[in-house]
C-alpha cells in the first residue's frame, strides 16, 4: 500500500499542473475547479492499481482528467456564484491585464465550443503531438489535423 501511495503522490506531484490546466478549461468558478480538481485525483487514485503502463502516464492523467470534467459538465449546476472582490482593475492598461484579458478572452472562446472540439484545441494548446492527442481522444492524428483546422476557424469567427 504504501509503494501506490508513494506512486500516486508521485504522479500528483509531477502532473498537478496538467490536471490544473483541463480543470480550467471547463469552468472559470475557482470552486468548481478545486472540486473538478479533486474528483480528478479521486478518479486516478481508483484507477492507479489498475494501470498497465500501456500509454505515458501523462497521456492517461490527461485522459481521467478529461472524462471527468466532460462527465461533471453535464451534470452541472444551474447557477453561478459571482465573486465578491477584484484583486485586480480590469481597467488599468498594465501588460499583465492585458495579457490576462487576451487569455480570458481566449478561454471563453475555446468554453464556446463542444467538449470534444475543447478536449482537442486543449492538448494542441499544451503542445502535445497529434499522436499523442489522437491517443487520448481515440481518433488518428490525420482527423485531429482535420479537426484543429476546422476548431481554429471557429475560434476566429466566434465574436
Amino acid at each position: 500500500m504504501k509503494d501506490l501511495e508513494r506512486d500516486f503522490e508521485e504522479m500528483v506531484r509531477r502532473n498537478r499542473g496538467t490536471i490544473y490546466t483541463v480543470c480550467y478549461m471547463f469552468s472559470n468558478d475557482q470552486d468548481e475547479v478545486a472540486d473538478l480538481f479533486q474528483e480528478v485525483l479521486i478518479n486516478i487514485w481508483k484507477s492507479l492499481p489498475s494501470f498497465e503502463g500501456r500509454s505515458d502516464v501523462r497521456s492517461w492523467i490527461y485522459r481521467i482528467s478529461l472524462n471527468v470534467c466532460i462527465s461533471l459538465d453535464h451534470k452541472k449546476r444551474r447557477h453561478r456564484t459571482v465573486p465578491l472582490t477584484m484583486n485586480i482593475n480590469p481597467y488599468e492598461e498594465t501588460e499583465t491585464n492585458q495579457n490576462s484579458r487576451q487569455m480570458d478572452m481566449l478561454r471563453q472562446r475555446i468554453a464556446r465550443l463542444g467538449m470534444f472540439d475543447r478536449a482537442i484545441i486543449l492538448l494542441w494548446l499544451e503542445n502535445m503531438s497529434y499522436d499523442e492527442i489522437g491517443a487520448i481522444v481515440g481518433i488518428s492524428a490525420k482527423n485531429v489535423s482535420v479537426r484543429l483546422v476546422r476548431i481554429k476557424e471557429q475560434l476566429k469567427s466566434i465574436k
